[in-house]
């Protein structure tokens, strides 16, 4: 249990899928403009993340480790995520067509998000049983969510802050992101 608790920790500070490991850049400066939609765009993700780890390991090891398929990995842990997308974008549309319309084109573009595939591909290279793959996906995408809707209330906060015009936009998105990398890395010193 003890190792659970530490490895939810770890994916959620210390080696966060955004900011230690710099998948999901994306959405994560596309969709931040916001809480509401960030928040959106974290369940969403947290949902795909989680289920893409479990199915990918199901599929990996019950499917094509068994017939010596691994090569087939790739194609078919995006075959799984395409489909959660899927399910995802329609269970958005119907329940709050606000937030799709507010996503956008982000949320199919979780397919596409480089934070799912390579959550479900270190499952695998990690070698995780079945329980830790599930603490793995879920707390990976919890860091996720977590810096998406930081990084969100950061921005924010800077739309109402008086910049000097060479800050605004872009910039002071980057330094704000680099600072909170920084943030996070710090954690990362605790444990040494």
């Amino acid at each position: 249990m003890k190792e659970l608790f530490l490895m939810v920790l770890a994916n959620g500070l210390v080696n966060n899928v955004v900011l230690a490991r710099f998948l999901g850049l994306c959405s994560f400066m596309g969709v931040t403009n916001r809480i509401g939609s960030a928040i959106g765009m974290s369940m969403a993700t947290t949902f795909v993340i989680t289920v893409s780890c479990l199915v990918g390991w199901i599929i990996n090891h019950w499917i094509l480790v068994p017939l010596g398929l691994e090569y087939l990995r790739l194609i078919s842990f995006i075959m799984v995520i395409a489909s959660r997308v899927q399910l995802t974008e329609l269970f958005v549309a119907k329940q709050s067509p606000e937030l799709y319309r507010t996503l956008g084109i982000y949320l199919p573009l979780i397919t596409t998000n480089c934070a799912v595939l390579g959550m479900a591909l270190l499952v695998v290279q990690e070698k995780l049983g079945f329980l830790q793959s599930l603490f793995f996906g879920f707390s990976s995408a919890l860091g996720y969510s977590l810096v998406m809707v930081l990084f969100s209330g950061l921005r924010e906060r800077q739309d109402r802050a008086q910049l000097p015009a060479l800050f605004k936009g872009t910039p002071i998105n980057f330094i704000t992101a680099g600072i909170l990398a920084l943030a996070f890395a710090g954690f990362g010193g605790l444990a040494g």
